[in-house]
């Protein structure tokens, strides 16, 4: 089971303001809410969770949805690892 703490650690990892990150909730948004949230710091992020947990997202498994909220991000890496 992958704990909302352990993506909260990831998301840290790649933006500034760790402590604000880790106050998050499942619900709290990600993209559009969170300024330096790019398509380079999503690469990274994406590149952090496969390390971390590994898994290997393809391309068509990740898209604006799935970075909507930490907690659908949390449910992807989950759906991936069952897999």
């Amino acid at each position: 089971m992958v704990e909302l703490e352990q993506v909260l650690d990831v998301l840290a990892e790649s933006l500034d303001g760790a402590a604000q990150i880790h106050q998050m909730s499942e619900e709290a948004p990600l993209l559009g809410a969170i300024p330096e949230l790019d398509s380079m710091t999503i690469a990274g992020i994406i590149t952090s969770i496969e390390e971390r947990f590994g898994i290997v997202f393809d391309d068509d498994e990740l898209d604006a949805e799935v970075f909507e909220t930490v907690g659908t991000l949390r449910n992807q890496i989950v759906a991936k690892m069952e897999n």
